[in-house]
């Protein structure tokens, strides 16, 4: 063997200095990468929750319809329920009001994920209504 051949085995591997800024390298984009991920799946699961409450609100509108076109009648006012859907109970709160349109009414019902949580709304949906307008007693 050489002087050449050992001193090329020698250089073979990494130094010490390259190890510690591979690992520092490692050490600040892994934190990063982690809180993306963790974004991801945040976004993820509001994405899911807010197309329920579209389902659920969508739903509350085709009733509100159905029952209208029934009684060619709406009362005016606030009505809130839940509904049980995906495994999860979705409050929702629909309410009925006049419009400058005579025979017109505006239904607007809202969906939370949590009772009595105005800042949790999920989805808002509006839909007009024909039909006469009964106050609701109060």
């Amino acid at each position: 063997m050489t002087f050449s051949t050992e001193h090329r085995k020698k250089n073979l591997g990494f130094t010490l200095i390259e190890v510690m800024v591979a690992l520092t390298v490692v050490a600040v984009t892994l934190p990063a990468l982690l809180f993306l991920l963790s974004q991801q799946i945040d976004g993820t699961a509001y994405l899911r929750d807010r197309s329920i409450a579209q389902w659920v609100a969508a739903d509350r509108v085709a009733e509100v319809r159905l029952a209208v076109a029934k009684s060619q009648s709406a009362r005016k006012g606030v009505i809130a329920g839940a509904s049980d859907r995906a495994g999860r109970t979705w409050n929702w709160r629909s309410e009925i009001r006049d419009t400058p349109v005579p025979g017109f009414m505006r239904l607007t019902v809202t969906v939370t994920a949590e009772e009595d949580e105005d800042d949790a709304v999920l989805f808002t949906l509006d839909a007009f209504l024909n039909a006469e307008t009964i106050d609701a007693p109060g």
